[in-house]
């Protein structure tokens, strides 16, 4: 992305993505399972991710929190409307069917969408970050805030303790997140509540966060975004410790509620952390990293909660080891304001 921009980036991994869908849709064995699998998490989770992600910022400087937030609006949308449309679609024609329908709908709607109306940057086409006014045939320019940010390169970034700091905390969320999900069913039944419990928290948890994720975007352009870090990672602490003590309907209800609050936090303060630390130019490298250090955090997650389920019969001891990382996270967070450029060696 850094090097060939993200209009080029998000159409080439939209085509590969749909080659995913059509490989996906000729299964006929594991190891075919297993490379569509891998390909779907490639260039779908993964690229389409995190060069949204990274494009934003490059249009945003002073309403970046508010223009993330107003892009948050399609994972919530996607997360309530597309699984229901896949049943139905399979239900109709068939699960292979039903992969090349989304195959052709990525090569006939996105990439078309992706090529000719993405744009990089403002500069590209004459205007600057957050839409204000650029007077005509004159050197000056009407901002309310610095266009021309510090941006750091992937290895300067990598000197300052912040970066670090940061690194660690955005793996948090990621992991203990991942971990609660895959086991909110044995953990619900653990506390003889049914299943369709923990479908109403993951319902709750997406409706919730929703609309938090409006108020957080102002909040990031009001606030230093590490102290909105810390107060993210305090609602963690809160979080699991509803659902250690949580026996009841009433309970998983407050629990999924919380959880709903501290998401639509996550959702925007994860993102807006990097390019209000270290600029928009090298952005894709940077952001690379951080998302690389999360995807393992989620692989990873859920390991221990099995584990400890296993020695233990159950997750109380796992969700008190848990509260630790959050624990840490909003020390780290207060630890680690805005480097400064000239501190980079430091």
């Amino acid at each position: 992305m850094d090097r060939f921009g993200q209009r080029y980036m998000m159409s080439a991994a939209g085509l590969l993505l749909a080659a995913a869908c059509f490989w996906n849709a000729n299964l006929t064995g594991i190891i075919m399972m297993f490379i569509g699998f891998f390909m779907l998490r490639l260039f779908g989770q993964g690229s389409l991710t995190l060069i949204p992600n990274t494009l934003v910022p490059q249009w945003f400087i002073g309403k970046r929190g508010r223009a993330l937030s107003v892009m948050a609006i399609g994972g919530f949308a996607s997360s309530a409307l597309l699984p229901p449309l896949n049943t139905w679609l399979i239900d109709s024609v068939g699960w292979r069917n039903t992969w090349v329908i989304w195959g052709v709908g990525l090569l006939i709607l996105f990439l078309p969408l992706a090529f000719f109306l993405v744009r990089n940057k403002p500069e590209d086409i004459g205007e600057i970050p957050d839409g204000k006014s650029r007077k005509r045939n004159s050197a000056t320019v009407n901002l309310d805030v610095d266009v021309n940010e510090v941006c750091w390169t992937l290895k300067e970034a990598t000197r300052t303790k912040a970066f670090w700091m940061i690194l660690f905390c955005v793996s948090v969320p990621a992991l203990v997140n991942t971990g609660i999900t895959f086991h909110l069913v044995s953990i619900v039944q653990g506390k003889g509540l049914s299943p369709s419990v923990a479908a109403l928290v993951l319902s709750l948890m997406a409706i919730v966060g929703f609309p938090i994720t409006f108020f957080v975007g102002y909040l990031v352009d009001k606030i230093q975004v590490h102290y909105v870090l810390a107060m993210t990672f305090t609602g963690h602490i809160l979080t699991l410790f509803l659902l250690l003590f949580t026996n009841s309907w009433a309970g998983a209800i407050i629990f999924g509620v919380v959880w709903g609050l501290i998401s639509g936090f996550e959702r925007i303060v994860l993102s807006i952390v990097w390019p209000n630390y270290f600029g928009r130019t090298y952005l894709g490298s940077i952001k690379g990293v951080a998302q690389t250090v999360m995807v393992l955090g989620s692989a990873f997650g859920p390991l221990p909660f099995g584990l400890f389920y296993d020695y233990f019969g159950g997750y109380q001891e796992i969700l008190w080891v848990m509260m630790m990382l959050p624990l840490t996270a909003v020390v780290l967070s207060l630890l680690s304001p805005k480097p400064q450029y000239n501190d980079k060696a430091d």
